[in-house]
């Protein structure tokens, strides 16, 4: 009798459950579950939640609590987070200072370069600050040009990271000084055929070095490749093979701080600053500035406003802007200087405590998606996005950033013109190998807002993966509300 109250239970509950959705519910899950019978990549799985945020209430799940890696919709998880931070507007920050006694035209004392993990400072902001410095009132450095990298720990690679990703410009060298994302953007240019091809290389700087036995149209040379020794940790550019047009790459250097600290000092020489030291003294060094005293100078700033730096990070599925979001969000929550990943990851657990979801259920490991250490559900995405559409300053910043479809970002070449889903759909995609996930909010055609999370997982083709998480996000739209 035990048994058949229990079943009797378990049906009655279901009934509820059912009696719950609306026809139009009931006739969307009937083509979503359609939609992964026929339409998933074969050997693959799929986790999707779809929860209605003008009614309030989940209208699809299936292994909505599924254990995923996310690859680079864990962005949304960081940058909610961060939005949610009081000091998210402050700007990203990279500062000049210099500590002595000036005396004539000397500097009796060290110069500091203070780094912010500014992800978006580039060659032109870096000839700003040097002139800056050259506009000071001394043209002698009697002490050290200091690189203070002591905001992150010395790690400069996220924990689950592939060594074998090097040197792809999409895995910098993670540092609180970078130039230009920690990458060289190397220009081939074809010539008279059979001829050595022409390479520029860009930001300029004595720090690499470049070996070019590229041919110009000459097959026989092989398919352009462009790489460095990474292996060894090298920083010498090779660039062989056949350039039958003008094509740019881009590669990491190794490594960020100091590439950055190398090009600042010999910028610095070039603008007619130099040190009273001896041939042997090196360019640059690393210490940590102490707190300013009488002695301090601020000499120049460069600021790059919040809000760009999540731009790229969401549009362009940047990781270099994520682990620097990442960074500063683990700053701002502790409110101390130093940071270590554990303290962001701690930022980003209370959160899921607060939309109800428990922190032990989940792995963090990054901030950008790379790690295969990451572990979400679709649930915890959608409870991301719910929490930050219900409060108007973190969905106004976030919204903007996301990428929408058919028209910018990782979205401009899906979803277009043409299809139901054409502009209305505001997403993060991620993927690598295996992976492939999007989530983010979607209008449907009775002009509800939703949320939702597809998560790909054990899917190998790429381009199936996208299609199917089309075809769903299609499905939302085409729903009929209440």
């Amino acid at each position: 009798m035990r048994i058949i109250s229990l079943l009797l239970c378990a049906c009655g509950l279901c009934c509820l459950r059912l009696a719950a959705q609306s026809p139009a519910d009931s006739l969307l899950a009937v083509r979503l579950d359609s939609l992964v019978e026929h339409g998933l990549p074969r050997g693959s799985s799929a986790g999707m939640a779809v929860y209605d945020l003008t009614e309030g209430r989940m209208i699809y799940e299936r292994q909505a609590d599924g254990l995923c890696r996310p690859a680079s919709t864990m962005k949304l998880a960081t940058a909610i987070a961060a939005l949610a931070q009081p000091g998210f507007d402050e700007p990203f920050r990279t500062e000049i200072w210099a500590k002595g006694r000036i005396e004539g035209d000397m500097l009796h004392g060290d110069l500091y370069v203070v780094g912010g993990f500014d992800p978006e400072l580039g060659d032109e902001d870096l000839d700003s600050l040097v002139s800056a410095v050259a506009r000071a009132p001394f043209s002698v450095i009697k002490g050290r040009v200091l690189g203070d990298v002591s905001m992150k720990d010395s790690l400069y690679w996220g924990s689950g990271w592939l060594w074998d990703d090097n040197p792809a410009a999409f895995q910098p060298y993670l540092s609180p000084l970078m130039l230009e994302k920690g990458t060289a953007r190397v220009t081939v240019s074809p010539t008279q055929p059979g001829d050595t091809a022409e390479v520029s290389v860009r930001p300029a700087s004595s720090y690499y070095t470049v070996n070019n036995t590229a041919r110009t149209r000459t097959p026989s040379a092989g398919p352009l490749r462009v790489t460095r020794r990474w292996m060894e940790n090298g920083n010498e550019i090779l660039v062989s093979g056949n350039v039958a047009k003008r094509q740019t790459r881009a590669l990491n250097l190794y490594s960020s701080q100091d590439f950055f600290m190398h090009t600042f000092a010999e910028r610095l020489a070039a603008a007619g600053i130099r040190r009273a030291g001896t041939a042997a003294d090196s360019l640059y060094a690393f210490g940590e500035l102490s707190a300013p005293d009488s002695l301090c100078v601020l000499l120049a700033a460069h600021e790059t406003p919040a809000q760009r730096v999540l731009d790229e990070m969401l549009k362009e599925s940047d990781n270099l802007n994520a682990e620097a979001m990442f960074c500063r969000l683990g700053a701002q929550y502790t409110g101390r200087k130093h940071v270590r990943a554990r303290d962001a990851q701690q930022a980003v657990r209370e959160l899921i405590g607060k939309v109800g979801l428990r922190p032990s259920d989940y792995r963090l490991a990054d901030g950008c998606g790379l790690s295969h250490y990451d572990y979400l559900s679709p649930r915890l995405l959608v409870a991301f996005l719910r929490y930050a559409y219900a409060r108007t300053d973190i969905f106004g910043k976030l919204y903007k950033a996301l990428p929408v479809s058919g028209v910018d970002g990782t979205l401009k070449r899906r979803m277009g013109r043409g299809t139901p889903a054409y502009r209305r759909v505001h997403a993060k995609t991620g993927s690598y190998t295996g992976i492939n996930c999007l989530a983010g909010y979607l209008q449907a055609r009775d002009g509800h807002w939703l949320a939702f999370a597809i998560m790909n997982q054990n899917v190998l083709s790429g381009r199936k993966a996208r299609a199917f998480q089309d075809k769903v996000c299609v499905e939302i739209i085409m729903r009929q509300g209440n």
